[in-house]
């Protein structure tokens, strides 16, 4: 088997459950606009593709021109900086799973549809003792996923190539991106999504719990 000398996270679902304040962040935007909220399992199907994403479907069908859109997207912006540490926490055994996963030399990365201050901000927050090698999350000037531009920056970054890359995520968007990129795709059945999207997305990999993925990055 090749070796393996880093890994891709994906951020949202993967190495947080970051779902209560995205869903109390756009409910409070909504409802400002006199629009109807949604449930905790809808957020989980929401989210993933990014913000801009997040808010269309959020919306009603019929309130998503671009006058209301652009409106409560710098709306829902600003209400999530105000709680997006409020609820968020890492899922049980990530902490320790990086840190294994650092003490094995492999480079690790964080790669994310989320905004890019965002994903900066919470990764900082949330993971202080950890030096990820690359942290991406989304720009306006870069595609996002599934796009594989990303995932393939990162592997230029970090010098290694694609194929000796195992990548982490909740969703079908990320086994495509890992894919498209010509990485190895491992799902994490303890996300926003669960197993059953990721085993019909073809991921080559789907863990239960963080320290298999550990036991799985270690078997290459």
């Amino acid at each position: 088997m090749k070796k393996i000398e880093a890994v891709i996270f994906d951020l949202d679902g993967t190495l947080l459950n970051t779902v209560e304040d995205i869903m109390d962040s756009v409910n409070s935007a909504l409802q400002k606009y006199g629009f109807p909220p949604h449930s905790l399992e809808e957020y989980l199907f929401f989210i993933g593709d990014g913000i801009e994403e997040l808010v269309k479907r959020a919306l009603p069908e019929n309130k998503r021109d671009d006058e209301t859109f652009y409106k409560c997207l710098s709306l829902v912006k600003m209400e999530y900086k105000k709680r997006w540490h409020n609820k968020t926490k890492p899922y049980d055994g990530v902490k320790e799973m990086l840190f294994e996963l650092s003490r094995a030399r492999l480079k690790l990365a964080v790669f994310s549809n989320k905004p890019n201050d965002f994903t900066e901000i919470t990764v900082k927050y949330y993971f202080p003792e950890m030096s990820f090698d690359v942290v991406l999350g989304a720009k306006e000037e870069n595609p996002k996923k599934p796009d594989p531009w990303g995932a393939l920056y990162i592997s230029k970054r970090i010098s290694v190539s694609p194929e000796k890359i195992l990548y982490l995520g909740d969703t079908k968007t990320d086994i495509i991106t890992a894919k498209k990129a010509g990485m190895i795709s491992a799902g994490a059945a303890w996300g926003f999504r669960g197993r059953k999207e990721l085993e019909k997305a073809g991921a080559d990999y789907i863990i239960d719990f963080p320290f298999q993925f550990l036991q799985l990055a270690k078997s290459f």
